[in-house]
């Protein structure tokens, strides 16, 4: 077996031949990468070689995730793909400590996170489950019956209302923990190709102000087997999420189902006057903090000064290991090496993931077998870590 090297563009065909074993025979239609295009915009692929045959690969996909108020910039896993013949063999370690030291590197990537097929292989390296994107699916004449807000103006977006989608977005992400920013290369930029990647977004909107928005697909047929598909719906204003709903059920004469995109425990339920919310698929959403010192700092967690020593013990890939210090002062916060004589709790790579995510308290970090250790400073960091809920958005 060779050393992980970077794939190139003669490794696409390898890489497509892995892909299919790993994920299912391509479609029909499928059109190969050009040479000319590949790597394609913020996506890095490696892959470990038996003589002339791919038989691991790992992509590491650039983004910027917000975590407590801060930008996150963030691996984002994915690609991941072992020959039949390799599985158990250990060939993921070296990949993914090469995709992760290369992204903290050179973009400065200090958490990771991944969609898991099997959460048991990537627990073996630090990440644990925080949240899943879901699917859920409503009967659309329930929706129906929701009431709009006379007070909220509904109107289709052009592109000449993308920076006000943008920032509808950004702001209700940055309240959040998970959501990725939606900038960078995996993203669009043109308007006019945002706004022509949907049947319609629909923008509600309170005194000239877009205060939420629906992206949604119409799709195919008229009848109860109809489905319409909703990539997005968010919103900052009680009375734009139901005159959004409204609007969905609208469609009750021609459609039978309406199906979002969400996670964790959405707002916008809460508009709902009916407890129906039948999740048709979930995928749990891992993290790992790769870089501690990185990822801790210059976190907004709230008007608590304190300070905070922990150590992180157990880290296979061996970044988040040691004595650590963290300090908030004035409602943000610095994480520097300490000692460990400075005592304080003991958390693995993954109890450290559900700390910092505020997915779990301490308390049940430590029943997991997760966090160990001094409790002391549990409430102060159940303070400092669990205000913000952790929620995702996009698929990668």
């Amino acid at each position: 077996m060779t050393a992980p090297r970077p794939l190139g563009p003669d490794d696409i065909g390898a890489s497509i031949t892995l892909s299919a074993e790993a994920f299912g025979d391509l479609p029909a239609d499928f059109t190969p990468p050009s040479p000319d295009t590949w790597p394609l915009p913020g996506r890095h692929s490696w892959g470990t070689w038996d003589g002339d045959r791919l038989v691991a690969r790992v992509m590491g996909r650039e983004y910027h995730s917000w975590w407590h108020g801060r930008e996150v910039p963030t691996c984002g896993i994915a690609g991941v793909a072992v020959a039949a013949e390799s599985r158990g063999a250990g060939l993921l370690d070296a990949l993914m400590a090469t995709v992760l030291d290369e992204g903290l590197r050179e973009r400065g990537e200090v958490v990771s996170t991944l969609y898991p097929t099997a959460p048991a292989i990537y627990r073996r390296y630090g990440y644990e489950i925080v949240t899943s994107l879901l699917e859920v699916e409503l009967a659309t004449d329930r929706l129906s019956r929701v009431s709009p807000d006379p007070a909220v103006t509904l109107r289709r977006a052009t592109a000449a209302d993308v920076d006000d989608v943008r920032r509808l977005y950004a702001t209700w992400a940055s309240a959040h923990n998970g959501p990725l920013t939606r900038t960078g290369p995996s993203f669009p930029t043109n308007p006019a190709e945002l706004v022509a990647a949907f049947t319609a977004i629909t923008l509600a909107v309170v005194d000239d102000t877009v205060v939420g928005c629906a992206s949604w697909h119409r799709g195919t047929g008229y009848d109860d087997s109809a489905t319409i598909v909703v990539d997005d719906l968010v919103s900052l204003h009680a009375g734009a999420t139901r005159s959004l709903w409204a609007m969905l059920g609208s469609h009750a004469s021609v459609t039978g189902r309406v199906r979002l995109s969400t996670s964790g425990d959405d707002p916008v339920r809460l508009a709902l006057p009916f407890s129906e919310w039948r999740v048709s698929r979930q995928m749990p959403y891992m993290l790992r903090v790769h870089d501690v010192a990185g990822a801790l700092t210059g976190l907004r967690l709230g008007p608590l000064d304190a300070r905070v020593p922990f150590t992180v013990a157990g880290d296979p890939l061996g970044t988040t290991d040691g004595a650590w210090v963290l300090t908030t002062a004035g409602g943000v916060s610095t994480c520097t090496p300490g000692d460990a004589s400075y005592g304080g709790p003991e958390l693995s790579p993954r109890g450290l993931a559900l700390l910092v995510s505020g997915a779990q308290a301490c308390a049940a970090i430590r029943s997991a077998g997760l966090m160990d250790g001094d409790t002391t400073s549990d409430p102060v960091l159940d303070t400092l870590f669990g205000g913000r809920r952790v929620h995702v958005r996009d698929y990668f």
